[in-house]
């Protein structure tokens, strides 16, 4: 007899026995917006080298203001290409000043771009920890999503952060980021790891810290790349029959306050995309929030959170089981 998956994610959460629900938040992810330098396939946030949407400074001054006063862990720097945004280096530095750990999520590319040349140093002067994209090791992959000529890009940018001690020093954390080019969930991050490390230096002489592995979500650009080719509907099945239990624990938005360019709060990124606010109640800044009264509530959830839960797990941090 063919067991009947539940319509919706959080009918999934029930039949298993969970419950999602906040722990007190430790990590503020803050997009600074959807200019970027590069238009992949896979983006979540439909960014691009024509979008508009950039933090401005009185935002970032109250997001500056909050972080003295709450001290989060983890700053976490997104975008776009958050280097992009004009509000970038202002708030890492503050970040850093307030003694959090603080990362970029860099597409690599950023760098050549005007006035972005001295970026890499930048990183190594305030101790930023780099989440780099390459989401394949292959050139024909990379290129296929994210545009002819970034793989080569991509490598030199890498060239120039292992020169400075990225990925070398255990202080200069340089992590790298597989994204599937297709419709599948990440493999497991072990042995890829193992493979991006044996050609990566065989090939360049390149070394990173580690490698995390992030499922593709069906949302936004991603979403109409499956339409177009008949994968929508197989690819949300694939992410429900795979549902494992084991990672609803660790998933991010359990622990992350995610604040977009205009300073209003999500449970997530991938939320924030999808206009679903902080707990699937009414819109709020960040400026409005105290941490300590998040503890214990509920997070907006949709079919897209089976992205998360499928296989190992996915989340901004890389597999959870």
């Amino acid at each position: 007899m063919t067991k009947t998956i539940p319509a919706t994610f959080q009918g999934m959460l029930r039949e298993a026995g969970l419950t999602l629900l906040r722990r007190r938040p430790t990590i503020l992810q803050i997009n600074l917006g959807k200019l970027c330098n590069q238009t992949c396939l896979h983006c979540h946030v439909g960014a691009g080298p024509g979008r508009k949407e950039v933090m401005t400074p009185e935002v970032a001054d109250r997001i500056i203001a909050w972080m003295q006063r709450h001290r989060p862990e983890l700053v976490d720097l997104t975008g776009g290409a958050p280097e992009l945004c004009p509000q970038f280096r202002r708030l890492a530095i503050a970040a850093r000043q307030t003694g959090a750990r603080a990362l970029v999520r860099c597409n690599l590319t950023v760098i050549f771009e005007p006035g972005q040349e001295d970026l890499p140093e930048f990183y190594r002067l305030h101790g930023l920890e780099v989440v780099a994209s390459l989401p394949c090791y292959l050139e024909e992959n990379v290129d296929k999503q994210r545009g002819a000529g970034v793989y080569r890009k991509s490598i030199e940018a890498l060239r120039r952060l292992n020169a400075i001690g990225y990925g070398k020093r255990p202080e200069l954390v340089l992590t790298l980021v597989y994204n599937p080019v297709g419709p599948s969930i990440a493999p497991e991050e072990g042995p890829l790891e193992d493979a991006y490390r044996i050609e990566l230096h065989r090939r360049f002489g390149l070394e990173f810290t580690r490698l995390i592995c992030i499922t593709n979500l069906p949302i936004t650009r991603f979403k109409s790349y499956l339409r177009q080719n008949g994968q929508l509907e197989s690819y949300q099945a694939l992410l429900v029959e795979n549902f494992n239990p084991s990672t609803v624990d660790g998933l991010m938005c359990r622990d992350t306050i995610n604040v977009d360019w205009q300073g209003e709060v999500f449970d997530c990124d991938f939320n924030q995309m999808l206009n679903m606010p902080l707990g699937g109640g009414r819109r709020r800044y960040l400026w409005d929030l105290e941490p300590e009264t998040l503890e214990g509530c509920g997070i907006a959830t949709a079919g897209h959170c089976f992205g998360c839960t499928a296989g190992k797990g996915s989340s901004c941090g890389g597999a959870l089981a």
